[in-house]
């Protein structure tokens, strides 16, 4: 037996155990230990839009997939969803989303649609001349 930070005794593997929510997963055993996503470690922006594709398992089909990324599939079935919301939608840590994605992505199970980054947005100036062009006519 071993003591926790709280002085009690613990049975031995019972750190990989919570009383409350039950067997403890590391996040690193979801990944199989990668923490980079997709090709050349390409990483998902929080607010980048995840899209199922059509070439999608249904989550009871025979595949190679692991649970987590099939949880990811059924959360995007039903609308497309921002990396935060997947996350936060499957309680799990960012990172691992972003890996599991990177996954899904190279199979062909979802399309990914980045942010426009600011400095390719029109401009503010530009967009009102054309506004006042518009109220001329």
């Amino acid at each position: 037996m071993s003591e926790d930070r709280t002085g009690t005794r613990e049975e031995p593997g019972s750190q990989w155990y919570d009383n409350e929510a039950g067997p403890l997963v590391r996040p690193y055993a979801m990944t199989g230990g990668r923490t980079t996503s997709g090709p050349a470690g390409m990483r998902f922006d929080l607010i980048a839009l995840v899209t199922l594709d059509t070439g999608a398992p249904d989550a009871g089909a025979d595949t190679s997939l692991g649970p987590e990324h099939l949880e990811i599939v059924e959360l995007c079935r039903t609308e497309t969803q921002s990396v935060a919301e997947l996350a936060a939608g499957a309680d799990l840590p960012v990172g691992v989303v972003r890996v599991l994605l990177g996954d899904l992505l190279e199979l062909g199970c979802v399309t990914v649609t980045r942010p426009v980054p600011p400095a390719k947005l029109p401009d503010e100036r530009i967009l009102r001349e054309v506004i006042e062009g518009l109220r001329a006519l």
